[in-house]
């Protein structure tokens, strides 16, 4: 089920108002140092952000928007972008992925109520190396917007902030783990991946700007990503697709940092070795190159993974890449779609896994573990997966995490990594 916004005013229109609509894009060239910190750049108004180690997008305002849900959501989407591309009048000056007519999106992660999101906004700014662009997109007919590249007021830091159980406390989700390694030790499955949730509530509303700077900072090597109230720093690529190629890095199998770096180096030696989590780190790889293998002419799967180091945890980590035959068809957020739900995020076989966690899972994961990210309007675009994150709601945060279990599982290993894996969001509230 679809419904869309009228570019014109804002409002729930239907395909005649979007017809009638169209947009008109400027992207212009901008000296590197005016968006040199883009999140300074941020006003309140609706922002949106895809940024890592200090390059990337951000906007603000809404131009054109339409929201999604159920199992059709990704076509539904992809659809409307696809007929918004085709009526729109671009100006672009810079010619990157990136400029241009630029979307971002937010993904729920099962099929029902599958509640999405796909935005234009108003003002993008770019920046990537020595370039950098200012995009700005109205109706047609209608004024173009402001686009000031004067650092905004600083947000304030949330204030009363309390913490509290999510749909299970730490004791009822370790059964539910230990449910899990049963049925997978019954043949049921090979692997799922368990989520669990933790709620703040400040004394009152919450600029998200704030956790944003503060993810940003702390986890540079993340791509610190909001879209329509979800935000967080996900260490996960699902797909990036630039002028032919594609790339996703797959994450699977972690280790929780001590801080101390030599103990910290013996320990990723133990996690490259460790047979329960190589395990786990497989199903994820061999997932993601099934997806993918029917839209490239070529692919590179590399034999073994690398260990990200990230400030709280260290991943299995590996980069698949291939070129893709059929980029003048199948866009970035189509490729993600076919991506979706990976065993990263899922399980083995998924199916299988997806059926497991609606039954004892015990929550809506709602956007979480969902791809977002953002498109232009050649198809090209940056997907991750909606990690290390959390929903805004006013002066309420649902954080999340999840966990891979397998048959070597432990339930008080697992709630011990979720927790770690709650650590950047629930940093980034601090004052």
């Amino acid at each position: 089920m679809t419904s869309s916004v009228d570019p014109a005013t804002g409002s729930a229109g239907g395909p005649a108002d979007e017809a009638a609509a169209g947009l008109v894009v400027h992207t212009v060239s901008v000296p590197p140092a005016d968006a040199s910190a883009l999140l300074d750049l941020l006003p309140t108004d609706r922002p949106v952000t895809w940024l890592r180690r200090g390059e990337g997008l951000v906007g603000w305002g809404v131009a054109a928007e339409v929201r999604t849900s159920g199992p059709t959501r990704f076509a539904d989407a992809a659809k409307w972008w696809s007929e918004t591309t085709a009526r729109a009048r671009v100006d672009d000056e810079v010619v990157e992925p990136g400029t241009g007519l630029v979307s971002f999106g937010s993904f729920a992660f099962a099929d029902e109520p599958g509640d999405s999101v796909l935005a234009v906004p108003a003002v993008v700014v770019g920046r990537r190396g020595d370039r950098a662009w200012v995009t700005t997109v109205s109706p047609a007919g209608a004024p173009s917007p402001a686009a000031s590249l004067a650092a905004t007021d600083l947000p304030e830091a949330p204030v009363g902030v309390s913490f509290g159980d999510g749909a299970l406390d730490g004791e009822r989700w370790m059964s539910v783990v230990a449910d899990a390694v049963a049925r997978i030790g019954a043949g049921d499955l090979e692997k799922v991946v368990l989520a669990r949730d933790l709620f703040a509530t400040a004394a009152s509303a919450i600029d998200v700007r704030w956790p944003l700077r503060r993810l940003a900072a702390g986890y540079p090597m993340c791509w610190t990503f909001h879209v329509d109230g979800l935000f967080g720093a996900t260490p996960e690529m699902l797909v990036r697709r630039e002028r032919g190629l594609v790339t996703s890095r797959v994450l699977a199998g972690t280790i929780r940092r001590t801080g101390d770096d030599e103990r910290d180096l013996a320990l990723a030696a133990t996690l490259a070795r460790s047979s329960k989590d190589l395990e786990e780190h497989e199903y994820a790889v061999r997932s993601v190159a099934d997806a993918l293998e029917p839209h490239c002419s070529s692919m590179n799967v590399p034999e073994a993974p690398f260990v990200l180091h990230l400030p709280n945890v260290m991943h299995l980590a590996t980069d698949v890449n291939g070129v893709v035959h059929d980029a003048a068809t199948v866009s970035s957020l189509q490729l993600a779609e076919a991506l979706h739900p990976s065993a990263a995020v899922g399980g083995t076989p998924t199916p299988a896994a997806i059926e497991l966690i609606g039954e004892i899972e015990g929550m809506d994961r709602g956007r979480y573990a969902g791809p977002v990210g953002w498109m232009d309007a050649s198809g090209d675009g940056e997907w991750g997966i909606a990690l290390r994150s959390a929903s805004l709601d006013g002066a309420t945060v649902r954080l999340f995490a999840g966990c891979g279990v397998v048959a070597e599982s432990d339930p008080e290993s697992e709630l011990a990594e979720s927790q770690a894996k709650f650590v950047p969001v629930r940093d980034s509230l601090a004052g």
